[in-house]
């Protein structure tokens, strides 16, 4: 009914379910936890699609209704109980793991629903089922179109339940791509989910072979936190804000741990982690799905343009369309370039229809840029006031290798 996340494999568990058991299999800190494997989630949808186990249903949105709305069979609810008592009842984090999901074809980065600071029996049976209902989302039925899902039978979501960490520091880190290249890791305070949506700028670290750090650090003006069952955001003090996150050592130490990670899953690997108490922890992996741009050299940036992240490589030319919120989102046209605070998984379908995005806060390991990446759009992360300074309607070129947003020249 449930399986252990020490004996979570991606056959049964999905992808980051089945992950995380490896890399607790092999001693690294992954907070414990279990998963409940694609059999539960096959058993709550089996009417929803006869003779279709596994597959696209007709309507996504009746189906996701109708999944959110039925309790859990009185099985699955008594054994997610008696789980939860043997952790203890800590507060938890209830996680997606679809099949397909964090391979090195696709990433999925930010489509399935996670849910923090979870307590409870029944607050854990709605997020499961909300975790399943995501499946259906607009979001994630258009990133399955943008990366030709197309088999019928694949279609299955893992949950995983895991302690919920109440971290100082958070981030990610990806591990080299090349030999001789860096390890990259962004980080920010508080909680993890601030950093990969990219509600704030974070710190940037590179890493050597050799342990040698480079650091850039950001205006880190909010973080988020746990209180009780809910997840605030607060304001950092302001003699805090450019205050680095990460020393040296702990930089090194994480790039460190990002190697054995790499070594022991034959890859490249995107890593999400979080440091509570003094340690740090893994909380996930999953392959780098493209590369990232190079760090930029200072000469590449031209006189007057406004400068970011560089989060996805490419050059382009495009009409400025300054979006705020989903009230704008029938104003963008194809071929325009979205200049936005920040973006959520919600505004995926809009990284398709774009030729670019630029965006206020967030850095190069954020989902946003990661799904660019995908999608092999320019994205500059992290350019402070854009949506103030680049006005809507305007032609501009941004270039996402060097980080840069210029006036397009009449």
């Amino acid at each position: 009914m449930l399986i252990p996340l020490a004996e979570a494999a991606p056959d049964t568990c999905g992808g980051k379910a089945g992950t995380l058991g490896a890399l607790l299999r092999a001693g690294l800190p992954v907070p414990d936890g279990f998963a409940v494997p694609f059999a539960g989630y096959l058993d709550a949808v089996r009417d929803l699609r006869p003779g279709r186990p596994g597959g696209e249903p007709d309507d996504p949105a009746a189906a996701r209704r109708a999944i959110e709305a039925r309790p859990l069979r009185p099985a699955l609810a008594g054994a997610l109980e008696h789980a939860l008592a043997g952790l203890g009842d800590p507060p938890v984090a209830v996680r997606s793991s679809a099949a397909g999901e964090d391979t090195g074809r696709a990433s999925a980065a930010g489509q399935h629903e996670s849910r923090l600071a979870v307590r409870g029996a029944g607050a854990v049976a709605r997020a499961v089922r909300a975790c399943w209902a995501s499946v259906f989302t607009p979001r994630a039925v258009d990133y399955r179109r943008a990366a030709g899902h197309r088999r019928s039978g694949d279609l299955m979501m893992a949950v995983l339940v895991q302690r919920h960490l109440d971290a100082e520091v958070s981030g990610v880190m990806f591990t080299p791509t090349n030999p001789g290249d860096v390890t990259r890791i962004e980080a920010s305070f508080g909680l993890g989910p601030a950093v990969v949506a990219g509600t704030v700028t974070p710190d940037a670290y590179h890493v050597e072979a050799g342990g040698r750090v480079a650091r850039t650090v950001a205006d880190k003006r909010t973080r988020l936190d746990r209180l009780g069952t809910r997840l605030v955001e607060r304001e950092v003090p302001a003699g805090d804000r450019n205050r680095p996150v990460l020393d040296d050592a702990a930089a090194a130490g994480l790039a460190g741990l990002g190697g054995r990670i790499a070594a022991l899953l034959g890859g490249p690997q995107d890593i999400e982690w979080a440091i509570a108490g003094g340690r740090p922890w893994i909380l996930q992996a999953r392959p780098v799905t493209a590369a990232l741009p190079p760090v930029r050299p200072a000469a590449d940036v031209p006189a007057g343009a406004l400068t970011g992240t560089g989060g996805s490589r490419g050059r382009v030319t495009g009409t400025a369309r300054v979006v705020r919120g989903s009230a704008d989102f029938a104003r963008v046209r194809p071929g325009d370039i979205l200049v936005c605070p920040c973006t959520d998984p919600g505004w995926t379908p809009l990284l398709r229809l774009a030729a670019g995005v630029v965006t206020e806060t967030g850095g190069v390991l954020a989902h946003a840029a990661i799904v660019a990446r995908e999608y092999a759009i320019p994205a500059v992360l992290g350019v402070p006031d854009a949506t103030r300074v680049i006005q809507d309607g305007t032609t501009i070129t941004i270039d996402g290798t060097t980080g840069t947003v210029t006036a397009a020249a009449r």
